[in-house]
């Protein structure tokens, strides 16, 4: 299959990253693969037209002037409705889907287009690894607790807590929701800066891993309604960094619980791009990212890796360039969905149907499986 790859300026609010950086736009060019940038797309990054034109890319004025240039879209954020005019029919879609904001008319424009879409939330190894999900998700856990720092700040109208305290005086303490990836960063990153740390989860061998591997220098707990509710009135940061895999239903932390919480104390819920890890959570941007609510700091950001948008760059590129070089070696999107499980895997869409059951039971969108479908081609 000639691969020609578009790499579209991102239009969703506060999205500063791109893609792919020019170093890796290079690595495609040199093997074979036509990539087509916007112009202007990576700007926040400090990536310049230049920049992409010498490492071999086109440059598109426009988006209207890119997306009839290319048979693969890959870009960070889901498209914008605004944006699903653009693609053609038979193309395909690489992006974020995000779970907690995804719609059932974006689904059904991408099926009436017969768009191929896949998710870096499903991108998944066969070791059951989620790279880019992974990659990410250490940049969000480690901007959690920088940002927890900064909102605990009496400027910031927070509790005037020295997140790892000094010598006399006790540090803060940090509870983190979830022991997955964002969870492991978010705990490293406040044992490095002196903090306490209680890390909750409802898998009991995650825990068992977590403090094996921080040599029992935190403290562990299951996520049920009594430690969440304890945890609460003692904790002066409390981060969601629930999985990725899951759309959450329902908040894990109630209302209730949240007032319980001391005041100037700061909720990063890492996890609103899935659905709420809180019951008074809700979307904040880059542009204003908290509110106070019960006398709590709310940040809710949904793309905290965009704040350091360069390095984010950087590390999407470096995770999703193996995938975008498998593209290459096959003739048809038939076999390139048959021939690499972490592709196929990563479909969401696929000849008029929804190939992932969670975004079918949240859309109502009709659902089968992928390898029927690809059996039946």
């Amino acid at each position: 299959m000639s691969i020609a790859i578009a790499i579209p300026k991102e239009r969703a609010q506060d999205e500063r990253r791109v893609a792919l950086s020019p170093a890796g736009v290079q690595i495609l060019s040199e093997q074979g693969i036509r990539v087509v940038v916007e112009s202007k797309a990576g700007c926040f990054c400090n990536f310049h037209d230049q920049d992409y034109a010498e490492a071999g890319a086109v440059i598109a004025a426009s988006p209207e002037e890119l997306y009839p240039q290319a048979n693969v879209i890959v870009k960070v954020s889901p498209p914008q409705l605004e944006e699903l005019h653009l693609l053609l029919p038979g193309q395909m879609l690489i992006s974020a889907v995000h779970l907690g904001t995804v719609s059932r008319q974006m689904l059904k424009t991408l099926i009436d287009k017969n768009i191929t879409a896949l998710g870096f939330e499903f991108i998944e190894t066969r070791d059951g690894e989620l790279p880019i999900v992974r990659t990410l998700s250490e940049i969000a856990g480690s901007l959690a607790i920088q940002t927890a720092a900064k909102y605990l700040e009496t400027g910031y109208g927070g509790s005037g807590i020295l997140l790892g305290g000094i010598a006399g005086v006790p540090p803060a303490h940090v509870t983190i929701i979830g022991a997955g990836t964002v969870g492991l960063f978010a705990a490293q990153d406040a044992l490095g800066l002196g903090a306490q740390v209680t890390v909750i989860d409802k898998e009991i061998n995650r825990l068992r891993r977590f403090e094996a591997f921080f040599n029992r220098h935190l403290v562990t707990a299951i996520a049920n309604e009594h430690y969440i509710s304890q945890l609460a009135k003692m904790s002066d940061v409390m981060i969601g960094a629930l999985s990725p895999k899951l759309k959450l239903i329902k908040p894990l932390v109630s209302e209730q619980v949240v007032q319980s919480m001391k005041p100037g104390s700061v909720i990063i819920d890492v996890s609103i791009d899935q659905g709420a890890c809180f019951g008074t959570s809700r979307h904040t941007t880059h542009t204003n990212p908290i509110y106070v609510k019960h006398g709590v700091t709310h940040y809710c950001v949904p793309n905290i890796p965009s704040a350091v948008a360069k390095t984010a760059t950087y590390a999407l590129t470096n995770t999703l360039l193996p995938f975008l070089l498998k593209l290459n070696a096959y003739q048809t999107i038939p076999e390139i969905l048959w021939n690499s499980h972490s592709l196929r895997k990563g479909a969401y869409l696929y000849k008029g149907y929804v190939t992932r059951k969670i975004l079918a039971e949240l859309t109502d969108m009709p659902y089968r499986e992928i390898d029927m479908l690809l059996a039946t081609a």
